[in-house]
């Protein structure tokens, strides 16, 4: 990214607390993972350019130790396409057109939705990469559209004014219990909450509807999450989803005094019970 990372070194430092030590190691290397009774994916921040080489090692270091998140979890989040199942299983979502692999009608699809300005951003992606801004009639739209679609799945979602206006929510959970939130807000004229394009980050108190949906996000993974951010904007009056982040979301482990310290004490609850299991 283009950015270092902000925060491993502060989970690093609560684990050693508890006398836990922790190695950071690329995903991609040679390394003996069976000898790690804990393997906690964290920044694999390349893993979408590399996505069938990532999914495989994630199937193959579950196999040989406890791999959290879940392999069946990394599999099912590494395609916004879980969007699609969570909205058709009654979860509040951003309206989404999801268009194939070299679709031939991508463009005509798109006017039919009767959208006046749209985001259009790959389905296998993080951190706003490929993502565009525009006029759903726009000619670079389309051929923006066009050339993501020549190179994989594509979903366009109506502009949502309030990120602009109110910026996005994300609640922190790990093992399912919620830690903290924190409201990301874009810079001046920019959707894009990410720091690397200007973003800032800001104290939140969820609402009780935001925590409902969080809550009811997470009951749909298909295993439990060790780890989650949930990414909520508000659309109608109402709060959906935007993002489940359960491969390599930043944590943002130093918003609170807590949050890092409350990661640390998951991980070693999970250690525990993996050398339990031997």
């Amino acid at each position: 990214m283009a950015k270092p990372d902000p925060e491993t070194h502060l989970l690093v430092a609560a684990l050693a607390q508890r006398g836990i030590a922790a190695n950071v190691l690329p995903w991609n290397s040679e390394q003996d993972w069976a000898a790690y009774p804990l393997v906690v994916v964290r920044t694999p921040w390349d893993y979408f350019r590399h996505l069938d080489a990532f999914l495989a090692w994630s199937e193959r270091t579950s196999a040989l130790t406890h791999l959290v998140n879940p392999a069946a979890v990394i599999a099912w989040n590494s395609h916004k396409g879980y969007l699609r199942e969570l909205a058709a299983g009654g979860v509040a979502t951003v309206p989404t057109l999801w268009i194939e692999r070299t679709a031939t009608d991508a463009g005509s699809r798109l006017a039919a939705q009767g959208w006046n300005e749209v985001v259009v951003k790959p389905a296998v992606s993080i951190g706003a990469i490929g993502a565009l801004r525009a006029r759903a009639d726009d000619p670079a739209c389309r051929a923006h559209l066009e050339s993501l679609v020549a190179a994989g799945d594509v979903m366009v979602q109506p502009f949502v004014r309030s990120i602009a206006e109110a910026g996005e929510v994300s609640l922190v959970y790990f093992g399912g219990v919620f830690s903290h939130a924190i409201c990301k807000r874009p810079a001046a004229g920019d959707y894009r909450v990410q720091d690397m394009y200007g973003g800032t980050v800001h104290a939140h108190t969820p609402s009780a509807a935001e925590r409902a949906l969080a809550e009811a996000v997470l009951r749909h993974t298909p295993a439990a999450t060790t780890y989650a951010r949930v990414d909520l904007v508000s659309h109608e009056a109402r709060p959906v989803l935007m993002e489940l982040e359960a491969i390599e979301p930043e944590l943002f482990l130093g918003a609170t005094p807590d949050a890092a310290a409350n990661f640390a004490a998951e991980l070693a609850r999970q250690l525990e019970a993996a050398q339990t299991r031997g």
